[in-house]
């Protein structure tokens, strides 16, 4: 098997990982929930986890970052735990729909939305928010990379823009975290979401989110803390304030070694693997006949994704017929609706490779053969 649908998610998981999620399934208990072994076990595996990821995010105080789910429930902490009826937020058309869906629901209840276009190429024009500001506008909420092209938007641009409107920046990092050097003491976000299963290399189910300090949020739950609990409230304080019931522990621990796994590895090698990676299977596919290849690859860089369709078939198809090879991908529409439309692919999808250090360019050669025999059995039509 070949598996290039790293995006979706990391495979194979580092042997370090399965070995935390396991040893911690054998030999934890409930976090924060008493004072025998293994709860002080848990306890000790999650406060060890929240240390590896504030030093690795660079954000100083582990208090300021929560577990979650994915980062799909910490982008939803954000936006509903910060905006307000009246609120404007500005937002991006290369958006993944944890982002998209939760603020059009939110736009029903009140928030007004601007959405920053994407061209042909998923290049969004980021000197169009200048044009979308309001005196109502409070916050700008994008994915730093694209799950569907690979694009990266100029997070310090961004930054810029919104220490210059005194707006909250909330960056979903869920294809960058693992893999873009963040440093939160220097870089001012407000809200980083993340999740662990990508290129943090942890076990799906696991994600987590940094609030800055001075900033709260409105939690999405309450309930069970394991702390104050004859309070009617639910704990206002960091972390605990956006982790209401039991943590998810063999998770938790599987991040912290998937952080280890990184960091022993350094973003600096895997980023320049990756890359290498990417312009080998950019420049073999782009001379395959009736090969389209979409995102900008003109960039000083990108993730390590290159989506594509063969003209006049349809993507599932390819998709499939790679599987029958042995070839992962994803295809269809990639939980991004908005570029999809950008991209004049919202019809038929398109078919997404993604690759990760531990993949190798024999493997990209043999899947660029296979594209080749698609193309020659489905006859792949090229428009004058």
């Amino acid at each position: 098997m070949i598996y290039l649908d790293q995006a979706a998610t990391s495979y194979p998981k580092p042997p370090e990982v399965v070995q935390a999620v396991t040893e911690a399934l054998i030999g934890a208990g409930s976090s924060g929930r008493g004072a025998h072994e293994l709860s002080l076990a848990a306890s000790r595996l999650v406060f060890a986890a929240r240390q590896a990821a504030a030093e690795f995010f660079g954000c100083g105080d582990p208090s300021r970052i929560a577990f979650t789910a994915n980062a799909t429930e910490s982008l939803n902490l954000a936006l509903f735990g910060l905006l307000e009826p009246g609120d404007h937020v500005i937002t991006t058309a290369q958006e993944h729909n944890s982002v998209l869906r939760p603020l059009f629901l939110l736009e029903r209840r009140g928030v007004d939305l601007t959405i920053i276009p994407a061209d042909r190429h998923g290049i969004v024009d980021l000197d169009a928010m200048r044009r979308a500001l309001r005196p109502a506008t409070r916050a700008v909420v994008l994915s730093h990379g694209s799950n569907l092209t690979g694009n990266l938007l100029d997070l310090a641009w961004v930054l810029e823009f919104c220490r210059e409107h005194d707006l909250i920046l909330i960056l979903d990092a869920a294809q960058t975290a693992g893999w873009y050097p963040y440093n939160l003491a220097d870089q001012p976000i407000d809200i980083l979401c993340f999740t662990g299963h990508k290129a943090l290399y942890g076990p799906q189910g696991v994600g987590g989110i940094y609030v800055r300090p001075g900033l709260s949020l409105r939690p999405l739950k309450v309930g069970g803390s394991g702390v104050q609990t004859f309070s009617r409230q639910h704990p206002g304080e960091m972390p605990e304030a956006l982790e209401a019931g039991t943590l998810n522990t063999p998770g938790i621990a599987g991040l912290a070694a998937g952080i280890a796994y990184v960091n022993k590895l350094g973003l600096d090698s895997i980023r320049r693997v990756e890359g290498e990676l990417t312009s080998f299977f950019y420049k073999q596919v782009q001379e395959v006949p009736c090969v389209q290849v979409y995102g900008d690859f003109q960039a000083a860089e990108r993730l390590p994704i290159v989506t594509l369709n063969i003209e006049g078939v349809d993507s599932s198809l390819v998709s499939r017929l790679l599987a029958e090879r042995g070839i992962c991908t994803r295809s269809g529409g990639h939980c991004a609706p908005l570029l999809h439309e950008a991209l004049g692919t919202a019809q038929h999808g398109a078919v997404r490779f993604s690759f990760a250090h531990v993949n190798t360019k024999e493997e990209l050669a043999e899947a660029v053969e296979a594209l080749k025999s698609i193309v020659q059995v489905c006859g792949g039509e090229k428009d004058d």
